[in-house]
This record gives C-alpha cells, sequence and structure tokens, in this order.
C-alpha cells in the first residue's frame, strides 16, 4: 500500500495550503467544517491536478500551431481527428459540432486512468464518487442536446413508443433504461480502474521491482480501452437523443 500512502502526502500539502481559505469561505456560506484539515479529500485533489495539467498542455501547445506541424502539432491533431472521425461515424457530420465537449471528456478520463501509474499519485477514476459524475455530466449533456435539436415536447414524445397504446409500457422502460445508462457508465470505469490499481499496489508491495511491471503495461491498455468505451458510450447516446429530430 506504499502507493497509496504516498499520495497522502500530496493531499496533505493541498490541505495545508488551502484548507483555511476554504474553511473560510465556506464558514462565510453558513457551512460548518468539522475537519478542516482534511476538507478537500484525495480523489478532488487528484481531479484538480488533472484538470489543471489539461488547461496548462493544451493551452500552451496551441500557441504553437504551424502550417508545417511540429511532431507535439501532429500528435495533437491526430487526438482531435479520432474523437472527430468517432462522432462523425457514430452521428453524422452533425456530430462534429459536439466535439468540445466530447473531447475534453474523454481526455479527462484517459488522464485519471493513467494518473495512478505515476509514483505518488493514485487514479481518480478509482473512486466512484468521480465516474458517477462524468456519468452524469454524460446524461445531462445528451438530454440536453436532445431537446435542444427538438424541443421539449418532441423529445419526451420518443419516450412514449411509436403507438400510443403501449405508451404506458414504454414509458417506465425508457426511463428505467435512460437511468441505467449512467450507472453502467460509472460502474465499469470505476471497476475497471479500481480493479488493476490495486492489484498494481499489491504487487508493488510484495515485489517491488521488475514484477508489476506487466500489470503496468496491462494498466495503459485498460486505462485507453476503458476511456475508448466510455467515449463511444456517449457518443451513442447523444446519437440516440438527436437522432429523433428526422423521424418526427
Amino acid at each position: 500500500m506504499e502507493e497509496l500512502e504516498h499520495s497522502l502526502y500530496i493531499v496533505e500539502l493541498f490541505n495545508k495550503i488551502f484548507s483555511k481559505p476554504l474553511s473560510l469561505l465556506l464558514g462565510l456560506m453558513g457551512i460548518e467544517v468539522k475537519n478542516p484539515e482534511h476538507l478537500v479529500p484525495d480523489y478532488i485533489v487528484m481531479c484538480l491536478i488533472v484538470a489543471a495539467f489539461l488547461i496548462l498542455f493544451f493551452g500552451l501547445s496551441s500557441r504553437k500551431l504551424k502550417l508545417v506541424p511540429s511532431k507535439l502539432q501532429s500528435i495533437l491533431e491526430l487526438i482531435i481527428e479520432t474523437f472527430d472521425s468517432l462522432l462523425v461515424d457514430t452521428i453524422g457530420e452533425k456530430g462534429k459540432k459536439y466535439l468540445p465537449m466530447v473531447a475534453t471528456v474523454g481526455l479527462f478520463i484517459l488522464s485519471c486512468n493513467l494518473l495512478g501509474l505515476v509514483p505518488g499519485l493514485m487514479s481518480p477514476t478509482s473512486k466512484l464518487n468521480v465516474t458517477v459524475g462524468c456519468a452524469l455530466t454524460v446524461f445531462t449533456y445528451y438530454h440536453w442536446q436532445g431537446i435542444k435539436s427538438q424541443g421539449v415536447f418532441k423529445y419526451l414524445k420518443h419516450f412514449m413508443g411509436p403507438i400510443p397504446l403501449i405508451a404506458p409500457l414504454m414509458v417506465p422502460i425508457e426511463i428505467i433504461s435512460h437511468f441505467s445508462r449512467p450507472v453502467s457508465l460509472s460502474i465499469r470505469l470505476f471497476g475497471n480502474i479500481f480493479a488493476e490499481e490495486l492489484l498494481i499496489v499489491i504487487t508493488v508491495s510484495i515485489i517491488p521491482f521488475f514484477l508489476p511491471l506487466p500489470f503496468m503495461a496491462v494498466a495503459i491498455f485498460t486505462a485507453v480501452i476503458q476511456a475508448f468505451v466510455f467515449v463511444l458510450l456517449s457518443c451513442i447516446y447523444i446519437a440516440g437523443a438527436v437522432a429523433h429530430e428526422e423521424e418526427h
């Protein structure tokens, strides 16, 4: 469990710096903080690290764009083109407008998945709170896009099914189906990342040298696959939400 203990040092440092100002701010809002020394949990600190890294990396990289791309620019363009082609294949040409949301979620989840491989850090996606937050973000987003593309009444109408007589049966089925999506997204991602991180930590604690390397290689593969599956399902959900526009 050595790696998990190291991750606490960064969390403790963060809380030493920011817990008092945050406690004062929450106090002004009428919220009582019982334990200010551990105000910010570990997964929040890790998420902030990932967010800061992505903002700085892509912010600085985008300032040096050239007509003849460098190696870094070529990699960045490949990443964007991957998300773009996935959206086009799933939704069509109109899917390009969802690129900012889908790419942001995908890169955030991929970075969170890989963060646990860095000594002294942990994967925030090994915590259910983070994966639920990502899943609910996608859940809210695709419903909002469905309402924007069709209007409230037309969007809700497809929950009733094609035949009015079976609407009392279809409505609860559709509601259960839609609410099961964030559950499956969050639990799938959480379970895989938590299991691989726990396996690596246990292996390192027993044999701390070369044996964990194959598991870490598998963890990289799993991190990429899980991020891809999350993004792919998000694209499918968005496609399903906006595709009904052509049916009415």
